[in-house]
């Protein structure tokens, strides 16, 4: 990818592995305390970098200092290229991160994701530690894993360094014990939100705090 340049918040088109990489950025008004990648839930079920969670994490994030990158995955906006189930998505979102990272050296790098997002994060933050460049902490909710009713299997990673995995008790598109049945045999702590759906619907501000805490420290 080409050098960023940024002067204001917005879209930007970006040189991506497979084409053209849309990327929404939100820019804090004052020093970067960090950069973040947002993704987005599923392209083929109506993900976008606008879709209502990725944008209430974007701004709670931009709200606290930090440069928000939200990619459009592979046939979602302006971007190009077909859909990558997840490895084109991984190489795209590592391309971003290495961009953001020569912009602004040395700046702590958080991935958080939500759905199909979550899952091309994990695959992103594992990648990166196994580079020996990590991410500063993850953030996943509602990451898909094992089989899901109706739709595909999904095998997050192994050990994803410094991530928070949050999910809702009551979701319905990828329910809880199939998260646990990931977790468990790594013991990777789930933080589940009490009545919460896949959405976090009338759980979002729950959302928002576990993400700005697990990012604060």
């Amino acid at each position: 990818m080409k050098p960023l340049d940024l002067n204001q918040s917005g879209d930007v088109l970006l040189d991506g592995p497979a084409g053209d990489l849309e990327v929404v950025f939100d820019l804090p008004g004052g020093p970067v305390a960090g950069l973040a990648v947002v993704t987005h839930p599923h392209p083929l079920q109506g993900g976008s970098a606008r879709h209502k969670i990725p944008q209430f994490l974007a701004r709670a994030l931009c709200d606290a200092g930090w440069l928000v990158a939200r990619p459009n995955f592979r046939g979602v906006g302006r971007s190009t290229g077909p859909h990558g189930e997840g490895e084109g998505e991984t190489d795209d979102v590592l391309a971003l991160c290495q961009v953001l990272r020569d912009a602004h050296p040395g700046t702590r790098l958080a991935l958080v994701g939500f759905s199909f997002g979550a899952f091309v994060q994990a695959r992103v933050a594992r990648t990166l530690a196994d580079r020996g460049d990590p991410a500063w902490r993850a953030c996943l909710a509602g990451m898909p894993a094992g089989d899901i009713p109706g739709r595909r299997r999904y095998d997050p990673p192994e050990d994803i360094p410094d991530a928070m995995v949050i999910h809702g008790e009551q979701d319905e598109r990828v329910p809880l014990p199939l998260v646990f049945d990931w977790a468990r045999p790594r013991t990777q702590p789930v933080v589940v939100v009490p009545g919460a759906d896949h959405f976090f619907s009338g759980r979002l501000p729950v959302l928002r705090a576990l993400v700005m805490a697990h990012l604060a420290g």
